[in-house]
C-alpha cells in the first residue's frame, strides 16, 4: 500500500476504531445495571490490559507504567481514569445510547474552558461560540423543567469533564511524558479506585454477564489499538472528526436492540452538539495545538485514546 493511501487507510480505521467503542458501550448498556459499575470497571480494566502490549515502546520498561516525570500530575489523571470510568458506565446504563453520546460529546467544550483557566490559552471569539452552541444544544436536549433528569445526566457531565481534565494534563505535562505512563495511570487508578469500593459488595456476573463484562473491556483495548494504527496513517484533523460517527452507531443500537426513540428537539440538540465539536477541531486544526509526544504517533500528531473508560481523548 503506497504512502499516498495511508492517510485513506487512517480514516477507515478510525472509523472501524470508533465503530469498536460504540460496541463496547452497548455492551455495558446490555446489562441493564445488573452489576455495579465499579465491578463493571475492575473487570473491564483487567481485560482491558491486553492493550499494554501494544501501547508499549520498543525502549520503555513495564515500570513506566508507574513512573512520571510529574509526580502530581500522574496522580491526578490516576484520580480521572477511575472516576471517568465508573461515570461513563452509569451515563450508559442510565442513559439512551445517543442521549449518553450527545452529552459525552461536551468533552471540546470542557478543554476549551479548562485551558483558559489552567494553561491561559488565547481563545479567540470563534472557539467561544462553539461552547456557547454546545451547551444550547445541551439544554435543548434535556429541556430541564419540562423533563425529569437522572444520575445518568450527572455522570454524563462528570464523565466529560474529567476526561477534558486529562486532555489538559496531557497537555501540560508536554513531550517529556511516555505514552505507557499514561495509559498506566488512567488503567492503574480505574483498577485500584473500583477494586476498594468491590471491597464492600461483589455480585458474581452470571455466565451472559460476564460475556459482555469481557467484551467491554477487550472491545475497549482493541478500539484504543486501532485509534493508534488511524494515528500512525493519518494526521488528527482526519482521525479526530470520524468519533461522531459514534452518534450513527448509537441511534442505530437505540433503534434495534434498546427501543429508545429520539424526538425532534433531541435530533437538534444532538446536531448543534456535533457541530460545536467539530467547530472545535476545526479551530484546533487552525491554530495547531500540539500534543505531547506520549499521545502522538512517530510520524504525525494524532489523537490517542488513553483512558481505561474507552472515551477518546482529543484536543
Amino acid at each position: 500500500m503506497t504512502a499516498i493511501n495511508s492517510p485513506l487507510r487512517g480514516v477507515v480505521i478510525a472509523f472501524a476504531a470508533y465503530a469498536v467503542f460504540a460496541f463496547s458501550d452497548a455492551s455495558i448498556k446490555i446489562l441493564h445495571g445488573g452489576i455495579p459499575a465499579y465491578e463493571i470497571a475492575f473487570i473491564g480494566s483487567l481485560f482491558g490490559c491486553v492493550a499494554l502490549p501494544f501501547i508499549k515502546g520498543r525502549d520503555d520498561s513495564w515500570l513506566d507504567i508507574v513512573r512520571s516525570s510529574n509526580r502530581t500530575l500522574w496522580m491526578l489523571r490516576f484520580v480521572c481514569g477511575a472516576v471517568g470510568a465508573i461515570a461513563s458506565i452509569i451515563t450508559f446504563t442510565k442513559l439512551p445510547m445517543a442521549e449518553a453520546f450527545c452529552l459525552l460529546f461536551l468533552l471540546p467544550s470542557f478543554v476549551t474552558i479548562l485551558s483558559v483557566v489552567f494553561l491561559k490559552e488565547d481563545v479567540r471569539w470563534q472557539r467561544w461560540a462553539a461552547v456557547i452552541v454546545g451547551f444550547v444544544g445541551v439544554l435543548v436536549v434535556l429541556r430541564p423543567g419540562f423533563r425529569e433528569l437522572s444520575v445518568g445526566h450527572l455522570a454524563a457531565a462528570i464523565g466529560g469533564l474529567v476526561a477534558a481534565i486529562s486532555i489538559v494534563i496531557l497537555r501540560k505535562m508536554g513531550p517529556a511524558e511516555k505514552r505507557l505512563s499514561l495509559y498506566g495511570a488512567a488503567l492503574l487508578g480505574t483498577l485500584i479506585v473500583s477494586g476498594l469500593l468491590m471491597l464492600s459488595e461483589v455480585v458474581v456476573p452470571t455466565p451472559r454477564q460476564w460475556v459482555f463484562i469481557a467484551s467491554y473491556g477487550v472491545l475497549g483495548a482493541a478500539g484504543n489499538v486501532l485509534l493508534m494504527t488511524a494515528a500512525r496513517l493519518a494526521p488528527a484533523n482526519l482521525v479526530a472528526p470520524p468519533q461522531y460517527s459514534q452518534m450513527l452507531w448509537a441511534i442505530a443500537f437505540g433503534y434495534l436492540v434498546f427501543d429508545d426513540t429520539i424526538d425532534l428537539p433531541m435530533a437538534a440538540g444532538i446536531v448543534l452538539i456535533i457541530f460545536s465539536g467539530l467547530l472545535t477541531l476545526a479551530r484546533e486544526k487552525k491554530r495547531g495545538t500540539p500534543l505531547p509526544r506520549a499521545v502522538v504517533s512517530a510520524d504525525n500528531q494524532a489523537p490517542l485514546a488513553t483512558s481505561a473508560d474507552n472515551r477518546v481523548e482529543q484536543p
